[in-house]
């Protein structure tokens, strides 16, 4: 066995585990000039433990996650990608979830343990996370949607948001070349729904029945107070009222902005709140109630 333990020590394999997150496949190792017989022998002294077939694990049979998720898709061949719900997780958007691969169509894997999609991948849909072959934030969002309820839909890219692994707008232009894919519909639908942005009018014509219905008098709208144009004032009641146009995402910059807005009419005695256009839209009885409270007090 002599010659197979010297190639066997050689640094090019261990680098390539480390690489790999502690996995290598048979294939691989043939290529860096391992031979055959040093393989088994390896998987019969236990320096290599079989997790798929022709996927090992080097030195210890326990993997991390992060080893079983590599594992998967060198077990699914070329071409195969971390997706789904699995991509999710690896994205950090979803909590732990099944070990899902996509691979190239006319392929057909069978691994225990591994559900496997089949898809034409473009190259911009793919990348790599943590070296693990992946796909996209957008494409992966995009795969889960139509397996998710709608506010788990959301807080996922709530999450991809948060992360900066990407903003609405960019997911929203993702889309426009994916117009056909099982779950654009609904992934579309959710960014219009938080995203939109209601002219000044028709904002007044949906906010001020809600402002009615809390007991409030017409407010002035589009007023400049405190050297800032505000959506809506009540001067009497001290009140400030701004809507955003988007639900879930503001640059810093414009974070910041918004802050110094809401602490200059603090300072000047008002209260200023803040809605979203998709709230005044879709949840008035919030908006309503949000308003009544604030009223009563502030009377």
């Amino acid at each position: 066995m002599g010659y197979q333990s010297a190639q066997w020590t050689g640094g090019e394999v261990w680098a390539l585990a480390r690489g790999q997150h502690s996995v290598v496949t048979r294939e691989q190792l043939l290529g860096l000039g391992v031979h055959p017989q040093a393989i088994k022998h390896r998987a019969v002294t236990g320096r290599l433990h079989p997790v798929h077939a022709g996927v090992y694990a080097v030195g210890r049979r326990e993997l991390s996650r992060l080893g079983e998720l590599m594992a998967a898709v060198l077990a699914c061949g070329d071409g195969a990608r971390l997706s789904h719900g699995a991509a999710a997780e690896l994205w950090g958007v979803c909590p732990r979830r099944r070990v899902e691969v996509t691979v190239p169509p006319g392929r057909s894997p069978r691994r225990p343990g591994i559900v496997i999609h089949r898809a034409a991948l473009a190259a911009k849909h793919t990348t790599r996370r943590h070296t693990i072959p992946v796909t996209t934030p957008a494409r992966t969002l995009l795969d889960i949607a139509p397996y998710l309820q709608r506010d788990h839909l959301e807080r996922a890219v709530n999450e991809a948001d948060r992360l900066d692994l990407i903003d609405p707008e960019r997911l929203r232009q993702s889309l426009e070349t994916l117009s056909g894919t099982r779950g654009a519909a609904k992934l579309r639908s959710l960014l219009d729904r938080q995203t939109f942005t209601l002219t000044d009018s028709a904002l007044e014509r949906r906010f001020q029945p809600i402002a009615r219905a809390a007991g409030l008098p017409a407010p002035l709208t589009q007023q400049r107070v405190n050297g800032c144009r505000v959506d809506f004032f009540w001067p009497d009641l001290g009140l400030v009222v701004e809507t955003d146009g988007l639900r879930y995402h503001r640059t810093p910059a414009q974070q910041a902005r918004a802050h110094v807005r809401d602490q200059t009419h603090l300072a000047a005695g008002l209260l200023p709140l803040r809605f979203t256009h998709a709230q005044v839209a879709y949840e008035s009885p919030y908006v309503e109630a949000t308003l009544r409270g604030m009223a009563a007090r502030l009377r």
